[in-house]
């Protein structure tokens, strides 16, 4: 009874700080049908940004999507705590201006459908994930990963196939 009454809670606290985003960031921020997100998760969208998740997503708690370009989000993602994603970066390449002064580069990030990116992921601009996707805890994704493939901080796998073992069931 006690976790129903903490998930509802979750729920409702979801939907009254979607409702402050859309008053604040309008079209510019999309969330699909059903998608939700628990503590301390953070949406920033900048200038052009532009932010869309698909259906059925979970941000767990302190996952960010920080957007001065684009980030968008396929259906039934599942993302884990304290993760990451930026759309853009510092420019740093002039030595003699403080890099706060340097403004941005920014280019969009895209995830695929039924994708799971464990906790203390972060995201860089530019990255698209595929479809069918695993990365592991405490990765950095700053290039490309095809759909059907677990990243972990090693090389990344290509899976033959979704279906689970028993055991991961």
């Amino acid at each position: 009874m006690g976790v129903m009454i903490l998930k509802l809670m979750f729920h409702i606290n979801a939907a009254l700080k979607k409702f402050g985003y859309k008053l604040i960031y309008g079209k510019r921020l999309q969330f699909g049908k059903k998608s939700t997100f628990r503590r301390r998760f953070y949406v920033y969208i900048e200038g052009d940004g532009r932010v869309d998740i698909g259906d059925d997503c979970f941000f767990n708690n302190g996952a960010s999507l920080n957007s001065l370009s684009s980030i968008t989000i396929g259906d039934r993602c599942v993302f884990g705590e304290d993760v990451k994603i930026y759309d853009h970066n510092h420019k740093f390449r002039d030595l003699t201006r403080p890099v706060k002064d340097q403004g941005f580069s920014s280019k969009p990030v895209v995830i695929g459908s039924d994708t799971w990116v464990c906790s203390n992921c972060v995201i860089l601009q530019g990255v698209t994930i595929g479809s069918h996707c695993v990365i592991g805890a405490n990765c950095l994704v700053y290039k490309d990963v095809p759909d059907n493939t677990i990243v972990t901080n090693g090389a990344p796998m290509v899976m033959k196939s979704m279906s689970m073992n028993k055991e991961d069931q």
